[in-house]
């Protein structure tokens, strides 16, 4: 069943200047992020904004220098926060901004509010110091923390009416949420260490001679290094292929959107793939002109058109 997205009036002035601030910190915090969003209306970009300002403070407090007991009541206050947006409980001259925006994006947008909850609940996974033993444990932090959002931002999307499959629209950007989930782990995998954080399973790890960890700039000795990287990008790319699906059950601006975000992941991916040794010795990234030409690409429509004639492909 396709899913459309009726435009609301133009918020009031308070309103507006809740978006304004979700969106100052959105091009603050997530370049990348908004390399995508700004491809779309503005009452999409907009609700967008507020969802990753909501996302952005729950990330913060998990990654923040809090002890545990801090951090689970600040999520705990989090939650709550969340149940006066969800109950209609935030009024529009309430003097938390992100609070003022997300419940004006849920009163414009069918966005799955529970997909928030299942980021505090992976974000607890992570103030409890989890670890994960096979990818099927991963997979079930990652649709936390990723999958969700994937899922929420189709609730600002919506599908084109009688777009063919739409009905997977939300398994598609589940499995979107989970490809870039799992680039950026490759990415971060020094950074996290060095925050005593693991992530990738402690099977892979093992298989591939890596349960030392990851604390200096050189694999450790005597591991496959490079295999274990490699293997975990083709479990990426198969993520990728799937979730790519999403894009023609979207509206020209909105798969543009999201083909800009998840491009750029996927050009992150080519780089570690190239060079896996690069994420023991820095953040990978991309330079600011290659993360607009994938926007550019994204706009005018290519990624979205073979993804699409690859769809079709597939169902022959």
């Amino acid at each position: 069943m396709s899913r459309t997205v009726e435009h609301s009036p133009q918020p009031p002035a308070p309103v507006e200047a809740a978006y304004s601030y979700c969106e100052a910190v959105t091009a603050r915090q997530a370049r990348n992020f908004a390399y995508g969003i700004r491809l779309l209306p503005t009452d999409k970009r907009q609700a967008m904004s507020a969802l990753y300002a909501f996302s952005r403070r729950v990330d913060d407090i998990g990654d923040g220098p809090l002890d545990p007991g801090a951090k689970h009541d600040r999520l705990t206050a989090t939650r709550a926060l969340l149940e006066r947006v969800r109950t209609g409980d935030v009024a529009d001259d309430d003097t938390d901004p992100v609070a003022v925006a997300l419940a004006d994006t849920a009163r414009r947008f069918p966005v799955p509010l529970e997909g928030l909850d299942e980021l505090i609940d992976g974000v607890l996974m992570d103030v409890r110091g989890e670890t994960y033993e096979t990818w099927d444990d991963l997979r079930t932090y990652c649709r936390c923390v990723a999958g969700a959002i994937g899922r929420l931002s189709l609730g600002v999307f919506g599908t084109q009416p009688g777009a063919p499959g739409a009905e997977r629209a939300a398994e598609y950007a589940d499995t979107l949420g989970l490809a870039l989930q799992l680039t950026n782990i490759l990415r971060d995998l020094r950074e996290d260490a060095a925050n005593g954080r693991t992530y990738l399973p402690a099977d892979d790890l093992a298989k591939f001679g890596c349960s030392a960890g990851f604390h200096t700039p050189f694999p450790p000795p005597g591991s496959d290094f490079t295999g274990l990287i490699h293997y975990e990008v083709r479990r990426a790319r198969a993520l990728f292929a799937e979730g790519y699906r999403l894009l023609p059950l979207l509206d020209r601006r909105s798969g543009a959107c999201v083909a800009a975000m998840a491009g750029i992941y996927r050009r992150l991916l080519d780089r570690i793939e190239r060079d896996p040794g690069a994420v023991l010795r820095g953040r990978v990234s991309l330079p600011g002109p290659e993360k607009a030409y994938v926007a550019v690409r994204g706009l005018s429509g290519l990624d979205a058109r073979h993804i699409g004639r690859q769809a079709l492909r597939g169902r022959a």
